[in-house]
């Protein structure tokens, strides 16, 4: 089994090298030929990727960038671009930096006219990272509400559709605080199937969202909020923008389609399950485990040595007071699923590596994992039930724990049956 942990730690190295924002960024800004264009350009850029697309974008464009800002995760900046305003804030939970760097773009992109274009660098984590709160509403109001939210199992769907109606820059307000300026958005997906208005909140895209939606999820996960909150969330997001020009450079199937690639390389037979995975991280992993033992046992619903690969994001429901992630709830899941089996092994992980508010990944397992947690004096189901995955994992030592990769497009999960 350790050589079945190995071929995985080689396919997660492969993906997370061709999934890199770097080239993509390049790829575009060539073939759109930005660089010959005589209006000025502004860079903001925003998400756990953003400090890498930016930095690419300075190497692309050079002096022909006016000014710009990078608002990205703590420890997630890798140093000092030329010309470049850098800030860390809060994620998942905004933060005071969050709405201090969020001020600053507003007054970098303020009073712009049609001879200026914005080049909006998106990736996921931008929802938490870029946010001014209409009147009445405080940063304590969205704190709390975004982690009733993820503590109930709310999807990112449904938390960015109140993060947009509490915002005076989500839900496409960002591109009417710059208008009549041009924004061209380059976009790293980390929303199952790209939708537009939901990376990030689409702070440069008309949002498909409503009120009336807003209001039936804090209904639906009975979430108290204040008056304030209720006349916030009426208030409409716009529906149509005329300025600007969105382009996907990233996405959870091209890291799915290059873990397929080292896969086969290392001799698997390969089936890609999904790459919308949506639902409860427990259910996943025994569902996988399901999986796993069917083509150990019958060749079903691929034959042996076989990779599975999935990509999307689970959802956790938040019961106890543990620490974990969705990715390590998933892995030890699946881990308690097919202990003392030999030769299948999983991982699950979010490509930007951090998972829930943790130094993880997510966690890499096989058929010894809660063994080795039980046999350390410690209840791994109970651990489960109390969302303690992380240190399940931790006394097993089957964390990943890859610290920033510099990108991000959901959660990759790599199963193997030898």
């Amino acid at each position: 089994m350790p050589q079945l942990k190995e071929h995985i730690n080689q396919i997660i190295s492969y993906t997370l090298h061709h999934i890199l924002p770097d080239n993509a960024v390049r790829q575009k800004l060539e073939e759109l030929n930005i660089q010959t264009d005589k209006r000025r350009i502004i860079v903001v850029a925003i998400g756990k990727a953003a400090w890498r697309m930016a930095k690419s974008t300075k190497e692309v464009l050079g002096e022909r960038i006016d000014k710009g800002i990078v608002i990205t995760k703590y420890q997630h900046s890798e140093g000092a671009i030329e010309g470049l305003e850098i800030f860390e804030a809060g994620h998942p939970i905004p933060d005071e930096n969050t709405l201090i760097a969020t001020k600053r773009a507003l007054e970098l992109t303020s009073n712009l006219s049609e001879n200026d274009i914005v080049l909006f660098l998106v990736s996921g984590g931008g929802s938490a990272l870029f946010e001014e709160l209409q009147e009445g509403v405080t940063l304590q109001d969205i704190q709390f509400i975004t982690q009733q939210l993820l503590k109930s199992g709310a999807n990112i769907v449904e938390i960015n559709t109140i993060r947009k109606h509490l915002s005076i820059v989500k839900g496409g307000r960002y591109a009417q605080h710059v208008y009549p300026a041009k924004v061209i958005t380059l976009v790293l997906s980390d929303v199952l199937g790209d939708r537009l208005d939901s990376i990030a909140s689409g702070p440069a895209y008309p949002d498909s969202t409503t009120s009336e939606m807003a209001l039936q999820i804090i209904e639906k996960y009975n979430i108290p909020v204040s008056n304030a909150i209720l006349n916030a969330l009426k208030n409409e997001t716009p529906k149509e923008l005329t300025n600007v020009e969105t382009y996907i450079i990233g996405s959870v199937k091209v890291a799915c389609e290059k873990a397929m690639e080292k896969a086969k390389e290392l001799g698997y037979n390969t089936l890609l399950l999904t790459t919308t995975l949506d639902c409860e991280a427990k259910e996943a992993g025994r569902f996988l485990s399901a999986v796993a033992k069917e083509i150990k046992q019958n060749d079903v619903p691929v034959k042996k040595p076989a990779a599975v690969i999935l990509g999307g994001e689970t959802i956790v429901h938040v019961k106890g007071n543990g620490k974990g992630g969705r990715n390590q709830e998933l892995a030890l899941s699946f881990a308690l699923a097919i202990e003392s089996i030999e030769g299948i092994a999983l991982c699950s992980f979010g490509t930007d590596g951090t998972d829930g508010p943790t130094d993880a990944a997510g966690g890499i397992v096989d058929g010894t994992t809660a063994s080795k947690t039980r046999n350390a004096g410690y209840n791994p189901e109970l651990m489960l039930e109390n969302n303690d995955s992380y240190n399940a994992l931790r006394i097993a030592g089957d964390l990943l724990i890859t610290g920033p990769t510099g990108t991000n497009v959901n959660d990759l999960i790599v199963m193997v049956v030898g």
